[in-house]
């Protein structure tokens, strides 16, 4: 008779933990309330007992899953003797040409990754191309397809470490059980022989400069558990003042705390603005542009165009070509310098920045210059929704030449948006809102939006910059100058 082995109720508003270890490995037998390992929660520790006697027969979840409450974590069967899984008759090993999942190109420049994911396990049947984990980069993030169909075998990269380009991430096939539980003991590390306390123990003695062998230990085989620190930070002595333990407020902080490690994305994001600050000599000006004219073209036109191009026509292609129409006369903001050299492109790769749940991107819609509104649209709405679904390759993301960035779709009203280098200008669009505004002597409600303009000031002049705002501000203000060339 098999027992399963699950997650037991981890609290309120809790809904997953981490398994942090396991005091039992495959084959061992455990007595009734032995202790099999041990979850971690963004709050508490929790240790999980055996509710029966036998034998530890598969273990589903190993050490660094993530689970959910009431999730499998292991099987136990009842009064039975272990057999050892290399010699066990019950699940039969099969030879299978062996096959090397291998790290793949990563992109230009980019020469490592973070593994973030796997999709599966060992033991776990794959079939050909189906994905097996997901990679880091600091820029994308990578699926890796199964090279052939199989068993995976081993795992030689788990979650969190770092690979490199062509690097070794895991082997389908060779040797394998087809009974996964057999499988993940061949590949489970043997555990160590030393006591390990629980992770949270030691991050919170570590943030709180405690020696280890002032404790007491009430965890298996002498573990330091969480709770057992928390019980001398709360017994620290308190001046006569403090009305509240100071020592356990620093606990009550300490569990409502998460830390949580940056992705490679958001260390290339930070460490790349930072670069822009340290490097440009940047400036931004500011204008105001009023949206009439461009919200009654659209309005007047939007369903035909639909209906023509497939594709809805938004605001973005108009300010794409007013500011293509800008660069023109205004090159300078579309150059970049290299070294002593100033580089004028004589082309428009226009970058589009888009938010993600995973940060900022920047796909490049090459040769905006000479794309016609409906493909414009059809290139931002492809590349957003790539975007959004991490699947731009490194190839769409760069070699842009200026960059448009929208905050107004959050409700920004002013910012002065930040050098995407190597460029040298990028346009800030924002919220438009209704306004007073004086025309022809008369106070009149209009549409407004205010426009900024970052420039890199070692090779924009301020007067190329208001030049090119004031040119983008003309053609949205009256269309028709797009058309004549004006």
């Amino acid at each position: 008779m098999s027992t399963e082995i699950r997650v037991p109720t981890l609290g309120e508003s809790v809904t997953e933990a981490t398994v942090a270890t396991w005091f039992k490995k495959l084959g061992d037998q455990v007595a009734v309330d032995e202790m099999l390992c041990e979850l971690e929660t963004d709050k508490v520790t929790v240790e999980v007992p055996s509710p029966v006697a036998g034998t530890i027969s598969e273990i589903v979840a190993p050490e660094g899953t993530t689970v959910n409450a009431d999730a499998l974590l292991a099987q136990i069967s009842e009064g039975e003797v272990a057999t050892a899984p290399a010699t066990s008759t019950a699940a039969p090993k099969v030879a299978v040409e062996a096959v090397n999942v291998m790290v793949p190109t990563l992109g230009e420049s980019v020469s490592e990754a973070t593994v973030a994911i796997w999709y599966k396990q060992p033991g776990d049947t794959v079939a050909r191309d189906e994905m097996l984990c997901e990679l880091e980069t600091d820029k994308v993030s990578v699926e890796v397809p199964a090279p052939a169909a199989g068993v995976l075998g081993q795992i030689l990269a788990p979650q969190g470490s770092t690979v490199q380009a062509g690097g070794e991430l895991a082997i389908i096939g060779g040797t394998v059980s087809v009974d996964s539980a057999a499988v993940l003991e061949i590949n489970k590390p043997e555990l160590s022989k030393d006591v390990e306390d629980a992770p949270s123990a030691k991050k919170l003695m570590a943030e709180r400069g405690l020696d280890r062998t002032k404790l007491v230990a009430t965890g298996k085989d002498g573990r330091i558990m969480k709770e057992d620190v928390q019980k001398v930070l709360v017994a620290a002595p308190t001046s006569p003042t403090d009305t509240v333990p100071r020592a356990a407020v620093l606990v009550d902080d300490a569990a409502r705390e998460e830390r949580v490690k940056m992705t490679r994305l958001r260390q290339t994001i930070a460490r790349r603005l930072k670069d822009s600050q340290n490097t440009a000599a940047m400036l931004t000006t500011y204008n105001e542009v009023d949206m009439t004219e461009v919200m009654a073209l659209r309005n007047e036109y939007k369903d035909l165009f639909l209906k023509k191009h497939g594709v809805k026509l938004g605001f973005m292609s108009f300010f794409t070509v007013a500011c293509c129409h800008a660069l023109r006369e205004v090159p300078e903001v579309n150059s970049e310098i290299d070294g002593t050299d100033i580089v004028y492109k004589n082309f428009v790769h226009m970058g589009i920045a888009a938010g993600t749940p995973t940060g900022l991107v920047v796909p490049v819609i090459r040769e905006a210059d000479s794309m016609s509104f409906a493909e414009i649209e059809g290139a931002i709405a492809e590349k957003g929704a790539r975007a959004r679904d991490g699947k731009l390759s490194m190839a769409e993301m760069q070699g842009g030449t200026f960059t448009i960035s929208n905050g107004g779709v959050y409700g920004s009203l002013m910012s002065s948006p930040i050098l995407n280098p190597p460029q040298s200008g990028i346009l800030g669009m924002h919220k438009i809102q209704d306004r007073p505004m004086a025309l022809n002597g008369q106070v009149v409600i209009r549409p407004m939006m205010y426009l900024a303009l970052s420039y890199d000031h070692r090779v924009v002049d301020g007067k190329g910059a208001v030049t090119f705002l004031v040119r983008v501000k003309e053609a949205l203000e009256d269309p028709r100058r797009l058309l004549m060339d004006l």
